[in-house]
């Protein structure tokens, strides 16, 4: 026992302390590139970046392969799509009433890719039409959203638009399993409904904990003592359907989306809005995209050109679909900012990989595409907020009355 105290995680063949204080030093990347002014880089495009150079691409510094490693990238990669999932308006009444317009538009944008999907498939022979169709329809709310609100957009449109990305990100969320292997499609989809009812039963308890001021007594009583019981529990509540997902074969994304919608819905409080902020953006969603870009082979694109355009063609295919929003009366600048992609792709390349269901070289072009979409959305947001063609209301609409400190 004592042994193992002194030695801690360097028990773990090639994974220590001086692996986790390496870690935490290449995920600066991310800040260090975003703060270059004018360029508006993601901060996580600077963390997968930073994994590609010392991952498999790169030096091989880092071993992606180690099970440490990759059970700490899991966690990651379900509290970074909580937080996605949290920060959804799901309640607000401005984006209740625009989900008609959004509706559509997400359901026009799926259709087109359906059809680009089906034609990149068959160009390229991967059989793989129904999950580009997935990824050309996506949006990413962990995107998106941060760029409207940086840039301040604002009015009708952008609450659609704001709308149309959080329907478009949740409903592929729950599409990718089922499409990405479809052998285990009917297991995947049990598993699904699994998730999304125990996410129903969760939304139940706590409604019923608001009402009864259990979570108020709770909150208060964490809060006296220090106990951060709130954030506990909700690590409890996430790992457990994290598990039961891993368990039924469907993704973890799909467990830490739905807790996050549940939480947006219910309540989150401040307190424990920030205690999630901090351990997600501080260590573990940094180290979940170094470990994605680690993983990464993008030298195989080299020895796959036709694989390259493939990449270019999902990239450009998505900003494609999402355009046709310009057919139901959407701005151009922010049509093509709805085609912004990140979780949907990270996941299909994360479980392709795992799975070995992609060929050589797809995962590296499925992230090329993504790369695509999210200059696309940068260059529009940029244009959208010069244009002024968003004053109005808030896409968030009024605070929630149901958050407190």
């Amino acid at each position: 026992m004592s042994s193992c105290w002194r030695r801690g995680t360097a028990d773990v063949p090639g994974f220590g302390f001086h692996t986790l204080a390496l870690l935490t030093a290449i995920g600066l990347a991310g800040p260090l590139l975003a703060a270059l002014p004018g360029l508006r880089i993601p901060v996580i495009i600077g963390e997968l970046i930073a994994g590609l150079v010392v991952g498999r691409t790169g030096f091989g510094v880092l071993d992606y392969t180690n099970p440490t490693f990759q059970l700490l990238a899991n966690v990651g990669f379900a509290l970074v799509m909580f937080v996605v999932g949290s920060h959804v308006p799901v309640g607000a009444e401005a984006l209740r009433s625009s989900l008609p317009r959004a509706l559509a538009r997400a359901a026009l944008a799926g259709a087109v890719a359906v059809v680009l999907g089906a034609a990149l498939a068959a160009v390229f022979g991967t059989g793989h039409a129904a999950m580009y169709a997935v990824l050309m329809a996506s949006s990413s709310a962990a995107l998106a959203l941060p760029v409207i609100d940086s840039l301040r957009l604002q009015g009708p449109q952008v609450i659609a638009v704001t709308a149309q990305i959080a329907i478009a990100d949740a409903a592929c969320i729950v599409l990718l399993p089922l499409v990405i292997d479809l052998r285990h499609a009917p297991a995947a989809a049990l598993g699904a409904l699994a998730v999304a009812a125990c996410a129903v039963m969760l939304y139940v308890l706590l409604r019923v904990s608001n009402v009864r001021g259990w979570r108020r007594r709770m909150h208060v009583y964490s809060e006296n003592r220090r106990f951060a019981l709130e954030l506990r529990t909700n690590l409890i509540v996430l790992f457990a359907l994290a598990a039961l997902a891993v368990s039924t074969h469907v993704s973890v994304m799909l467990a830490g989306f739905a807790v996050g919608l549940v939480f947006a819905r219910a309540g989150e409080p401040r307190r424990l809005a920030r205690q999630l902020f901090g351990i997600t953006e501080g260590f573990f969603s940094p180290l979940f995209f170094v470990w994605l870009g680690a993983s990464l082979q993008v030298r195989e694109l080299g020895s796959h050109p036709r694989l390259i355009l493939l990449g270019a063609g999902l990239g450009l295919g998505a900003v494609l679909a999402h355009c046709a929003g310009r057919l139901l009366g959407q701005p151009f600048t922010l049509a093509v900012l709805s085609a912004a992609q990140l979780g949907v792709p990270v996941a299909a390349a994360t479980i392709g990989a795992e799975e070995h269901l992609l060929v050589a070289g797809e995962a590296s072009a499925l992230m090329f595409g993504a790369l695509l979409t999210i200059a696309a959305t940068s260059i529009a947001g940029a244009v959208a907020s010069r244009t002024q063609v968003t004053k109005g209301p808030s896409a968030a609409g009024p605070p929630n009355p149901r958050k407190h400190d």
